[in-house]
């Protein structure tokens, strides 16, 4: 039975597991063959404020208001540990889930920012205003219970600093909905995102390893990550990279 819900267990809608500016705790360790040994972290979360659905925390179906906040920061992998720069990210979405099907309305804000380290060492690199406030409307169906197939596309209603008002993004996902126990269960998860202001390039995502998933369907994973293609770090939006390393991941 449907029933209002306060701060509820699970997601209706949840992140992408390959997403590069999904809100979740996270860090990966990779090499790019042009700036050396990096760190990409995630510091935030999705959460339900207010549900009108079932209670169960691992598959809820009806209506949920989420909010979301991240930090996104890059460091070098060197004894200095030099901050880069950092993106930030907070929202709200609307999100519906009936059987297999999944779908959101959302609005979000991102900006980036340059780090005062990497801006003292080399200060000829000009800081850009890359920010945005955009509109998001996405879609999942999951064909068998493991698996799931997304897309959505966003618009910016304001946009500054060199990007331009439309993205798309699509992906899979295949990882166990049920809980893991301290065995675990493997998962595997592509992305591709796509941005107006590099002529509609950007970049694909690929991760694969171990999940844990508790009773309440949190989830932590570890595994191989690679990324090719423009930068997820928007100070460097029109920039190439290549990534290959490893990752820790934890959803809420």
């Amino acid at each position: 039975p449907y029933s209002w819900q306060v701060v509820p267990d699970g997601l209706l809608y949840p992140n992408y597991l390959a997403g590069v500016r999904e809100p979740r705790m996270g860090i990966q360790l990779f090499h790019e063959k042009e700036l050396g040994w990096l760190w990409d972290g995630s510091i935030g979360l999705r959460q339900g404020l207010i549900r009108y659905g079932t209670t169960d925390p691992l598959w809820p179906e009806g209506w949920q208001l989420d909010v979301e906040a991240a930090a996104f920061p890059r460091l070098t992998a060197d004894k200095y540990g030099d901050m880069i720069s950092c993106d930030y990210r907070y929202g709200t979405a609307l999100t519906h889930r009936r059987g297999r099907f999944e779908t959101k309305l959302a609005y979000y804000h991102l900006s980036s920012h340059l780090a005062d380290e990497y801006r003292y060492v080399l200060p000829w690199r000009p800081r850009i205003n890359y920010s945005r406030f955009a509109l998001v409307l996405g879609g999942a169906f999951y064909p068998w219970q493991s698996v799931r197939v997304y897309g959505e596309a966003g618009y910016g209603v304001y946009t500054d600093g060199g990007n331009e008002p439309w993205e798309l993004q699509f992906g899979i996902d295949y990882s166990s909905v049920n809980p893991t126990g301290f065995r675990g269960s493997p998962f595997l998860a592509v992305n591709g995102y796509l941005r107006e202001e590099v002529d509609f390039g950007g970049n694909f995502v690929l991760q694969a390893g171990w999940q844990w998933r508790g009773t309440t369907g949190r989830l932590a994973r570890f595994g191989l990550h690679y990324m090719n293609g423009k930068s997820v770090q928007y100070q460097f939006f029109d920039e190439y990279e290549e990534q290959i390393g490893l990752g820790f991941w934890y959803d809420f």
